[in-house]
Order: structure tokens, then sequence, then C-alpha cells
């Protein structure tokens, strides 16, 4: 039987120092901090993408069980235009934090580009909220 890759990423733990970690290194970064240094995350982001990433990964249903759903996710990041610089650094910044905590490199690469892919799908919803459309289904890895 195969592992899944929140498995091959060595579990919640894991995703966690790597979701303290990207934190972190975007408050350290001048492109990158802007969302992460004006207190509008929520108290406890890290967990809540941690438990994201996990579910996304193939282990529990950890955000979807306690948190809400996809359209949570894109209405929480809708209608803030288009910034792909930040993007594009927080990817960059994303990639870093996966091997700073030593996550193994081939499951560290599809991890990144998942959250690259997710990141640049939610430039869908850039103009408004509301454009954001209800049930959507958590994506897969």
């Amino acid at each position: 039987m195969n592992a899944s890759l929140y498995e091959d990423v060595g579990g919640f733990d894991v995703l966690l120092a790597v979701c303290r970690r990207w934190n972190a290194l975007c408050l350290a970064d001048p492109v990158a901090a802007h969302p992460f240094a004006h207190g509008t995350l929520h108290p406890q982001h890290d967990e809540r993408l941690a438990a994201y990433l996990a579910e996304a990964l193939g282990g529990p249903r950890l955000y979807t069980g306690g948190y809400g759903d996809e359209t949570t996710v894109q209405r929480v990041h809708a209608g803030n235009g288009a910034h792909p610089d930040l993007d594009e650094a927080c990817v960059r910044l994303f990639r870093q934090a996966l091997d700073d905590v030593g996550v193994p490199p081939a499951a560290g690469e599809r991890v990144g580009d998942h959250f690259e892919r997710q990141t640049v799908a939610m430039r869908v919803y850039g103009g408004s909220r509301d454009d954001v459309p209800s049930g959507l289904a958590l994506p897969s890895a």
C-alpha cells in the first residue's frame, strides 16, 4: 500500500512546523510581509493552514471537519485584487520553509507545487468575495 503525501511529509506536526517557519519567513520579507504584518491573520492561522494542508495531502479531515470548506478559504483570500509579486514571494518562501523544516525533497516538491497551484487559483476571485461560489471542494494535491 502506498503512503499518502501527508505521511511522506511527516504528518501534522511537520506541516505545522512548515507553516510556522513560512509565517516567520514572510514577516521578514519586504514583499511577503504585507498580509502578515498588519494583524489581520487569524490568531490560529498556522494551525488552520496546517489542517488545510493535512487534508489536501491525504491526511485526516481536519480542515473541513472543523473550519469550513474551500469556499471558506477562497472567501477569506478574495477581493484583494491581483498581486502576482506577493504570490510569487509567498510561494518561494513556502518552498524554502519546506526545505528548512527538512521535508523530504520529493514530497516537498509535490507540496510546493500544490501550494503554488492553489495560490494561482485564488486569483480568480481577486475582484470580490461575492464571486466565490458556495460548496467548493477542498482540492487534493
